[in-house]
């Protein structure tokens, strides 16, 4: 599994208007190939008139899925360059919609070529992508005595805390960068006396 991706911040559009052809590109995260094929089928059904709704998405932290679409513009010349754009950026799990409406002017397979990759290019700029690191899911389970402290102290040092949970003991599920395993474990013995366990469950990703 990749280490750390890039997705997009939110979902919004970005329009650049050149040699009179206006260019929307809309932007938006998408956890699945299903989720990307519907934002392609809603931006195409919010502008039926355009001249061409050309799209790409990237899917999998390890970019397993690219899709890319030309529309009816000349083969190569639309769909490739937005999904070039993506991958440059290393955005995954997203998907991008370019909506053209033609404005009178040929562009050329090079003005093509680089109106396409640019609009996705300054569209990510404006909506801003965030970077996602892989965790290993784990749980501790502490006694009711040491958990509020080791809590406290869990979310003082910035260890990411998913949830806390009640019982004859407290589960407190957390997410770690692999790499931290060794050190965390030597860190909760120290804290609880030897008391707590720690159970690795699988792997996430996460807001850096």
């Amino acid at each position: 599994m990749q280490e750390q991706y890039r997705t997009v911040a939110r979902a919004g559009v970005h329009e650049s208007e050149i040699n009179r052809s206006r260019f929307l590109c809309s932007l938006a995260p998408a956890a699945t190939e299903q989720e990307a094929q519907d934002f392609v089928a809603r931006v195409r059904k919010e502008h039926p008139t355009a001249t061409h709704n050309c799209f790409a998405y990237v899917i999998g932290a390890d970019a397993a899925v690219q899709k890319a679409s030309d529309d009816g513009e000349p083969g190569g010349t639309a769909g490739v360059p937005m999904l070039q754009m993506l991958m440059r950026r290393e955005v995954r799990y997203a998907a991008a919609v370019v909506t053209r409406y033609y404005g009178g002017v040929k562009l050329g397979a090079g003005g093509l070529i680089r109106a396409y990759g640019g609009v996705v290019g300054e569209a990510l700029d404006a909506l801003g992508t965030i970077t996602r690191q892989r965790f290993r899911l784990a749980t501790v389970r502490v006694d009711h005595q040491r958990a509020g402290k080791l809590e406290n102290d869990l979310r003082a040092t910035g260890r990411d805390v998913r949830e806390v949970r009640y019982a004859e003991a407290v589960t407190i599920g957390i997410g770690l960068p692999d790499a931290d395993v060794p050190a965390f474990t030597a860190w909760l013995a120290d804290a609880t006396a030897g008391t707590a366990t720690l159970e690795l469950g699988g792997e996430a990703y996460g807001d850096v």
